[in-house]
């Protein structure tokens, strides 16, 4: 049987065959943390490894199908240890002003947007960011008018925690100058008046959020499909979904139901409310062939440090008298954390500032006494740590769940938030590695975007596509190249109690992979930036290939 026969017979078998995918490059991170190096894979009937086939070894015969991986390198496929699924599909759907580099840029596209989509009620979007336009202040109501006032206008911040709104959006929620910031949260008002200016920050955006149309079921389906291409597509095979809400665990279901989940959904509800309403009892059991279950819970300490609402042990260097943003104070956070741990479910937090940081280590220390066992406490983010507190990240278990590319968006706004002798503690990749804290790493989707090479990138060399700084910043918490690819997909299948499961190509595990054009290990960063996904499977399913006449289409 030919390659392209044989290839065109597992695509459509209902049931997968025995098949040798070999002459391949294969990489894969071992069990010790190394990189383990291969020819080929057996891939039994149900999708799973059966064998590992290295150099030297004798290519078994009694398989049904072989194809010839043409030389080019697999790897396994990529976890999103932190990102955000429906804000991937949603961000399709709605207005995107990620890469606006000024306010008239972002203005031009909202005024284009409104004229094309004439019977929107609303006009919704994110993306923006006042750091990269250079204002020095945040955008205003008035300048959203300017070009769009006949409907509201509600556009959320590239890190989702702070809304810009247009007068009518103001009106709707009722934000006018005698609103009390509530607990948490942040009105910004015009200088020298009580005036709101246009900007919610954090909780205060609940004012604007609880009044947008509701999505139907229909548009979070469409949002779902949207986020899984665009998953397929940049390798990404499997994603820690945090703050996953009952709607959006209805439309995964919906999707497995119906052979429309293509991908792996590791859930962390947003609350302990939908956390009981998804799990009830206890973490959903594993459900179609592994591709979805309720591990825990996604609980927030602070705000970002964009919009300095992450909570800081000392002032705002460019912000005197301002600490941040504490969205869950610390009786509370306890109070939350022991209500998710007594069930089992796993518990990931929300930390950016030191003092975040500090707290949330301090109540893991105190948890750890009642709730034993293998609890893998994740704090997301750990973005700002202070030196003394990061030996702590080496008890009890914890992960780190990072994101790389934050450090290379965020390195000068960082500069002026914190100024420059409190950055010791900064995105401290290898410094929280060396404590032995297992790092998981992940995008933040759509916060920033999916490609996971560019995040591999800048974890390996400290540095942005341009190359700056010369040399990296703080170039000693730079990881190595296998410490940030098991972080991309060893460590995030680990954090999210998958390891076993997916995230090595190892006998046992799920034939997640994909192949690429090139060899991440050996490349200059640069070139690795640049890596082209060519193909991505899942289940030892191919569910994306560059050339479209080469998709499978739907997994099974």
């Amino acid at each position: 049987m030919t390659a392209a026969a044989a290839l065109a017979a597992v695509l459509t078998s209902p049931a997968l065959a025995d098949t040798l995918i070999d002459n391949v490059n294969g990489i894969t991170i071992d069990e010790d943390g190394k990189v383990d190096r291969f020819t080929a894979l057996v891939i039994g009937d149900d999708g799973r490894i059966t064998k590992v086939i290295h150099r030297g070894d004798k290519a078994p015969k009694d398989v049904d199908y072989r194809i010839d991986g043409e030389g080019r390198v697999m790897l396994p496929g990529m976890i999103d240890g932190h990102a955000h699924m429906m804000g991937i599909g949603f961000g399709a759907l709605t207005l995107d002003l990620a890469g606006t580099k000024s306010l008239a840029e972002a203005q031009t596209l909202i005024a284009e947007y409104a004229a094309e989509n004439p019977n929107l009620p609303w006009i919704i979007g994110r993306g923006w960011n006042q750091e990269i336009w250079g204002l020095g202040r945040f955008p205003t109501a008035a300048e959203i008018d300017s070009v769009v006032a006949d409907r509201p206008v509600w556009l959320y911040r590239v890190d989702g925690h702070a809304g810009w709104g247009n007068t009518l959006a103001l009106k709707a929620g009722n934000v006018v100058a005698a609103s009390k910031d509530p607990v948490g949260g942040r009105i910004e008002r015009l200088a020298g008046s009580q005036n709101p200016s246009g900007v919610l920050v954090d909780t205060a955006q609940s004012m604007i959020d609880s009044k947008l149309p509701a999505p139907r079921p229909e548009d979070y389906d469409l949002a779902l499909g949207k986020a899984q291409q665009s998953m397929l597509k940049n390798g990404v095979t499997a994603i820690s979904d945090m703050g996953t809400s009952i709607r959006d665990w209805q439309a995964f279901r919906r999707a497995g139901d119906t052979n429309r989940l293509r991908v792996r959904i590791l859930s962390y509800a947003g609350g302990t409310q939908d956390m009981e309403l998804i799990g009830g009892p206890g973490p959903s059991a594993w459900l179609y062939d592994d591709r979805l279950r309720l591990n825990g819970v996604k609980l927030y300490i602070d705000g970002a440090l964009g919009s300095r609402g992450a909570t800081l042990k000392a002032d705002y260097h460019d912000a005197p008298g301002q600490r941040g943003l504490a969205i869950t104070g610390p009786v509370q956070l306890r109070n939350l954390m022991s209500r998710a741990a007594i069930d089992k479910f796993q518990v990931a937090v929300h930390a950016i500032g030191d003092a975040a940081n500090a707290d949330l280590l301090d109540a893991i220390d105190e948890m750890a006494e009642t709730y034993d066992g293998d609890r893998r406490w994740r704090i997301e983010h750990a973005q700002i740590v202070s030196p003394s507190d990061i030996a702590k990240f080496g008890q009890h278990g914890i992960v780190a769940s990072m994101q790389p590319v934050h450090q290379t968006s965020d390195r000068t706004m960082a500069e002026a938030r914190l100024g420059p002798d409190r950055l010791d503690g900064a995105y401290a990749w290898q410094a929280i590695a060396d404590t032995g804290a297992v790092l998981a790493f992940g995008t933040d989707a759509p916060v920033e975007a999916l490609p996971p090479f560019v995040g591999l990138a800048a974890a390996i060399t400290r540095t942005d596509a341009n190359g700056e700084p010369f040399g990296g910043w703080f170039p000693n918490e730079a990881v190595s190249r296998a410490e940030a690819l098991a972080a991309y997909t060893a460590g995030a299948a680990y954090a999210g109690f998958a390891d076993g499961k997916f995230g090595r190509l190892v006998e046992g595990e799920w034939a997640d992979f994909i192949f690429v054009d090139r060899d991440p290990l050996m490349v200059s960063p640069s070139e690795l930036r640049q890596t082209e996904i060519l193909e991505t499977w899942v289940a030892g399913r191919r569910e994306y290939a560059a050339k479209p006449e080469q998709s499978s289409g739907p997994g099974r």
